[in-house]
């Protein structure tokens, strides 16, 4: 379905990842409704099913099916967020492109921040960072909080760029980020790589300070295991140790491939 937009606004276009939301598909509709309030006009809605087995797809129907600023696009497969956001980059027309979670996990005007914050700061990526001092959570699992915190820890010592938040997805970036970035991850890393391939490439990020929010219907989809096996192999790239390579270096890569070994075996219990 093609989306019709204002001819006169500046498109923005917003990329909704689904898998199996059918029993948040009321609350998504509620959140977007008020970004609609927020942002105003010339806004287009790309929905991408990664091969729901549940209603979500009847339910986005029957939610925006018949509203031409929204497209629903179709894996039939479940292929990972990284590629229903490959999927959602390939049909975005909009000047900004924003990643925002089917799960509401942040308010909807945090969205109108992040697009302020590129022409604000100059940026090419503006990133919700809940792990900045003036950032916050509110009710989030306790493995969830652990997982994204050390992953960010970690990232923040190795990655090409220093943030304080490198795994939320709520994010606006320039139409030409999103054309020229490349990123392999099909999973929740994908969300680090295409910052660390974004940085590599000049492109200028920021982060907001926000608060993240409990997801309050349904639950994660996320594979705690696989989603940390494949952090732990991104930053081992990141970490190559050389005979120059420093102490503190070497150290966190032994560290980082005796972690990687025991989640491997714990999931070969």
């Amino acid at each position: 379905m093609e989306t019709r937009l204002h001819p006169e606004a500046r498109i923005t276009s917003i990329i909704v990842p689904v898998f199996n939301e059918e029993d948040g598909i009321e609350q998504l509709q509620n959140s977007l409704t008020q970004l609609r309030q927020t942002l105003g006009e010339g806004l287009q809605f790309i929905f991408v099913d990664d091969g729901s087995t549940d209603d979500t797809v009847n339910r986005l129907q029957l939610a925006f099916g018949s509203d031409p600023t929204c497209c629903i696009l179709e894996h039939g497969v479940n292929r990972g967020i990284g590629a229903a956001f490959r999927t959602g980059f390939q049909a975005a027309s909009g000047e900004i492109v924003c990643t925002i979670d089917a799960d509401c996990s942040y308010r909807p005007e945090g969205l109108k921040r992040l697009i302020a914050a590129l022409d604000d700061a100059g940026a090419d990526i503006a990133v919700a960072s809940p792990y900045h001092p003036d950032g916050g959570v509110a009710g989030v699992p306790a493995w969830r909080l652990l997982l994204s915190r050390a992953c960010s820890l970690l990232y923040r010592i190795l990655a090409p760029v220093n943030l304080y938040t490198y795994t939320s997805v709520f994010r606006a970036y320039r139409q030409g980020v999103v054309r020229d970035v490349q990123f392999q991850s099909n999973g929740f890393v994908s969300a680090v790589e295409i910052l660390f391939s974004a940085a590599r490439q000049g492109y200028r990020i920021t982060e907001v300070p926000m608060v993240l929010h409990a997801r309050t219907v349904g639950q994660s989809k996320m594979k705690i295991a696989r989603t940390i096996r494949t952090h732990l192999k991104l930053m081992r790239g990141l970490v190559v140790p050389t005979r120059a390579a420093g102490t503190a270096d070497t150290a966190i890569g032994n560290s980082i491939t005796t972690m990687s070994s025991a989640v491997t075996a714990k999931e070969d219990r």
